[in-house]
């Protein structure tokens, strides 16, 4: 297990305990999450290490890397998914000013976002440590999916488009992923970085059952202060942040879940609402978008 006594983004020493929450989806182990008081990123504690994290996901509740379709969950999120496919391929196609180009997904899982930008022209290129997901992946997009170490051997200065969608938080070695990921964008390449928001409403209320917590599998929980000062201590810069309106309303529906409250869904959606109604106004939804770029 690994013990942090400095920030894992600016390294201060000035750490808060916030909350103690529980893996819900695999372990049922609780840990706890605590604040830097200089930067505000939220981290888990004692969170396993590179070697024994692997077993935290091995569910087949973890759907980020199945494509399960069984029960409530499971079909929503691949409804909500293959709308959003769409979505993030043309908001990649409008940043990056390209129909095509070469494009990089880091933590690809099983592959979707990666086949909807090859059917529509783009050379792809896969990263996922996870054996189980990178083999769907594969097979899905007919294209060999590399491993965390195969980063390093990709040329610099090469891709057009590098994506994370809701992979950051899960990363190990932070400051050195940024800055290699940055080392292989292209001067005028583009970045799109999603993450859960702990500054949202339905953070806020759901407090430690807040579902994109995700223990012990999300070791970090960005605000945009700390977000800002990652990328900007890695020699790049957030052009624009945007909103992941759906989020909202599955992660409530999953939180309600852990919460086991039998109106779960009523409740869910109108959590869901009001938080995008409190984010049209303040910009904290419940997951964000950090389009960003070299500096």
């Amino acid at each position: 297990m690994e013990s942090i006594t400095y920030c894992p983004v600016c390294g201060s020493d000035k750490l808060s305990h916030i909350l103690k929450t529980i893996d819900y989806t695999v372990s049922q182990e609780a840990f706890s999450i605590s604040q830097c008081e200089q930067c505000t990123v939220r981290f888990t504690v004692s969170a396993p290490s590179t070697v024994n994290i692997g077993k935290y996901y091995q569910s087949e509740q973890y759907i980020s890397h199945t494509n399960s379709k069984q029960g409530l969950f499971n079909k929503l999120y691949q409804i909500v998914r293959n709308y959003s496919l769409v979505s993030k391929r043309k908001l990649v196609c409008s940043y990056a000013n390209k129909r095509s180009g070469l494009l990089l997904d880091y933590g690809c899982g099983t592959g979707s976002f990666l086949n909807e930008m090859k059917l529509n022209g783009w050379t792809i290129k896969g990263v996922e440590p996870d054996a189980g997901a990178a083999l769907k992946a594969k097979m899905l997009t007919g294209s060999e999916i590399g491993d965390s170490s195969s980063l390093n051997s990709l040329e610099n200065d090469s891709f057009d488009v590098i994506t994370l969608w809701h992979v950051l938080e899960h990363v190990h070695e932070l400051h050195p992923t940024v800055k290699t990921l940055k080392q292989k964008l292209r001067t005028n390449g583009v970045m799109f970085v999603a993450v859960p928001n702990y500054q949202s409403f339905d953070a806020t209320y759901y407090d430690r059952f807040w579902a994109a917590y995700d223990v012990p599998r999300h070791l970090y929980h960005f605000s945009k202060k700390s977000m800002a000062n990652l990328m900007e201590a890695n020699g790049l810069k957030i052009v624009n942040i945007l909103p992941m309106w759906f989020d909202s309303f599955y992660v409530s529906l999953l939180s309600e879940k852990y919460k086991k409250n039998p109106l779960g869904p009523i409740i869910a959606f109108f959590i869901g609402m009001i938080s995008n109604v409190i984010a049209l106004f303040k910009g904290n939804s419940s997951s964000l978008i950090y389009v960003i770029k070299p500096a």
